[in-house]
């Protein structure tokens, strides 16, 4: 099992990346999965959107795009994160820049986890789910 975290044309760096590590590791064992090889591109909007033309056929920027590799039980996959549209959403949101990126990591694991956000219902679990395992990151990192 390897998680990585990669960053392609962008200057930002997660700062305590371990416990950003630990965290993941943590989100996928709670769902009672096994973490498989995962790994988080951090990158810019552009990039993100050109991905997600070409592969998605949307035409608009996103936070986070999720290519599921999972194995049965086993969380497999990559991440892309645009430091971009995260930066624009914590503002339009009111939230910490880190803590924004934590929320968009943990997003993408939870859609490789099985959880879906298409209906509202379906956002709402989502997002309660964000914020549960936002606290423990919180918690870890206050250790």
């Amino acid at each position: 099992m390897k998680i990585k975290i990669f960053y392609d044309q962008v200057k930002f760096r997660i700062q305590k990346s371990k416990s950003v590590l630990d965290l993941i590791e943590k989100v996928i064992r709670s769902e009672n999965k096994v973490p498989g090889d995962l790994n988080f591109i951090i990158t810019s909007d552009r990039i993100v959107k050109e991905i997600n033309k070409e592969f998605l056929k949307h035409n608009y920027f996103t936070d986070v795009i999720t290519f599921d590799y999972n194995r049965k039980n086993k969380i497999m996959g990559d991440i892309l994160i645009s430091i971009d549209t995260v930066r624009r959403n914590a503002v339009k949101y009111n939230q910490d820049f880190m803590t924004e990126i934590i929320r968009v990591i943990i997003h993408g694991v939870l859609h490789l986890s099985g959880y879906e956000d298409k209906s509202d219902k379906d956002k709402q679990t989502v997002r309660a789910m964000e914020e549960l395992y936002l606290c423990r990151y919180k918690e870890l990192s206050d250790e």
